[in-house]
């Protein structure tokens, strides 16, 4: 059984710290890539960070490196996203998504938009990050 929880989410005013966290299935800690997304109210669900553990394979989009940090606890088979230096955009509900392989010609297509939607075929509920000026 597949399982993505986030946890994490919360008020913060610009400048802060939050660290989002995704407890996955086993199955899928050890053999998907999962990453972090977004969507802000009225806007499309945009990819923020991958990773694939096994091949210590990481992805950020632009608007986010050098202050989010995606990494991941194998013993607990748990995601995390570190995100400093938080700002009013970064405001958006935060899902949790694995990839349904290990390896594919797609994860190549990556680019400064972060990781692809379309290719991560499970998702959790989400949990909302709202960032104050």
């Amino acid at each position: 059984q597949v399982r993505l929880e986030e946890s994490g989410g919360g008020s913060v005013q610009a400048g802060g710290s939050l660290r989002l966290s995704c407890a996955a299935s086993e199955y899928i800690s050890s053999n998907c890539y999962m990453g972090w997304f977004r969507q802000a109210p009225g806007k499309e669900r945009e990819g923020v960070a991958a990773m694939y553990h096994v091949r210590g394979d990481t992805h950020y989009a632009d608007s986010v490196k050098g202050r989010f940090t995606i990494s991941q606890d194998n013993a607990k088979n748990t995601l995390y996203l570190q995100m400093n230096s938080l700002k009013p955009e970064d405001t958006a509900m935060y899902y949790c998504a694995a990839t349904r392989w290990s390896y594919s010609t797609r994860r190549q297509q990556w680019g400064s938009a972060g990781p692809d939607a379309a290719d991560f075929g499970y998702w959790g509920q989400g949990t909302q990050v709202t960032v104050s000026s």
